[in-house]
C-alpha cells in the first residue's frame, strides 16, 4: 500500500486516547523488525530515519528507498518520517524521496528564528502534502536540559503551533534522548496542560527512558506520537553480543543479526500494545 499520511492516524489516536509508536531505523534489519512488529500488532507504524542515521550512511537515499520498499509492502499503514532534521535541504530531499512526514528540529535556534524557519518548512512541505513535526523546549541528552526550567510552557506551545502551522509538536516534559535506563520522570500534569491548550497531537521524544506504566499514563494524559529508539537498539545489541560471546568463531552475520531482528520485532509489538491502554499489556 502507499506510504501513509500521519495526520489522520494521529488524529484518530488522539481522539481515542491511544498512542502511536514511532521507531527509528539505522539498518535494513531494523526496518524489517519495525514492520514485522507493527504487522504482528496490526497497528500503524511510524518508521523514522534521523539526520544522525543519514550522516552515518553518508546519504539519505539508499536507506530511504529500502525503508520505503518495506513500508509499501507492509500489511499495515506505515508512515516514512525524517526525524530531527536541522538541515532544510535534507527536508527537501526527503520530500522528493516520497517521505510523508518530516520533523524540522529548530530547537537550537533562538525562538524567533525557530518560528520563522519552521514556518517556511511547513509552507514547503504542506504544498507537497507532507506533514511537519517541530519541537518546542529542547529535549536533549542526559546533560540536565530536562530540568523543570526548560520544559515547554503550554501557552508558548499553543502560540508556536498557531504561528507555524505545524501538524504535531514535540514537547519537553521530563524525558531525555539516549537514556539506557527507564527511569525518566515525566511531568504528566504538564502533558495534560499542554494537550488542553494545543490543537495538534503531542510527541514524546526520549521515550526509551520511560517505563511502561508511565508511557501509558503519558498517553492517557495527552501524548499521541511516542518516539522510541535507544531501547530497541539496546534489545537488538544485547542479542548480537550474546550470540557472539556464546560462539567466538561465529562469522556469518546472519546468524546473529537475524535473532536480534526477531527480538526487536517482538519488542516493537509489545511497546505498541503498551501505547494502547485498552489492549492487554505484558510487562517488560
Amino acid at each position: 500500500m502507499p506510504l501513509a499520511d500521519p495526520r489522520p492516524i494521529l488524529a484518530a489516536a488522539r481522539a481515542s486516547g491511544h498512542g502511536v509508536g514511532a521507531f527509528n531505523t539505522t539498518l535494513l534489519e531494523h526496518a524489517e523488525a519495525l514492520v514485522a512488529g507493527a504487522e504482528a500488532a496490526t497497528a500503524p507504524l511510524i518508521m523514522q530515519i534521523s539526520e544522525n542515521a543519514v550522516r552515518y550512511h553518508g546519504s539519505l537515499r539508499p536507506l530511504a528507498l529500502a525503508a520505503r520498499a518495506l513500508a509499501e509492502a507492509a500489511t499495515v499503514p506505515v508512515v516514512l518520517h525524517l526525524d530531527h532534521a536541522e538541515d532544510v535541504d535534507l527536508v527537501h530531499e526527503a520530500v522528493d524521496l516520497g517521505f510523508t512526514s518530516v520533523m524540522f528540529d529548530g530547537s537550537r535556534l533562538d525562538d524567533a528564528r525557530n518560528r520563522a524557519v519552521t514556518g517556511e518548512v511547513v509552507a514547503f512541505c504542506h504544498a507537497a502534502g507532507v506533514a511537519v513535526e517541530a519541537e518546542l523546549g529542547e529535549v536533549g541528552g542526559k546533560d540536565g536540559v530536562h530540568a523543570p526550567g526548560v520544559r515547554t510552557d503550554p501557552g508558548d506551545a499553543a502560540a508556536f503551533v498557531a504561528d507555524t502551522g505545524v501538524d504535531s509538536l514535540a514537547v519537553a516534559v521530563g524525558t531525555s534522548h539516549a537514556m539506557a535506563t527507564r527511569n525518566a520522570v515525566v511531568d504528566v500534569e504538564l502533558v495534560a496542560a499542554i494537550a488542553a491548550r494545543v490543537p495538534v497531537p503531542l510527541v514524546l521524544h526520549g521515550s526509551s527512558g520511560v517505563d511502561d506504566e508511565t508511557l501509558a499514563r503519558a498517553v492517557t494524559a495527552g501524548m499521541t506520537k511516542v518516539n522510541i529508539a535507544t531501547h530497541l537498539n539496546k534489545c537488538f545489541t544485547a542479542v548480537v553480543r550474546a550470540r557472539l560471546e556464546a560462539d567466538p568463531k561465529l562469522m556469518d552475520a546472519r546468524k546473529y543479526v537475524a535473532p536480534a531482528r526477531d527480538v526487536m520485532a517482538a519488542e516493537v509489538t509489545r511497546l505498541i500494545r503498551v501505547l494502547n491502554p485498552v489492549a492487554p499489556v505484558v510487562a517488560a
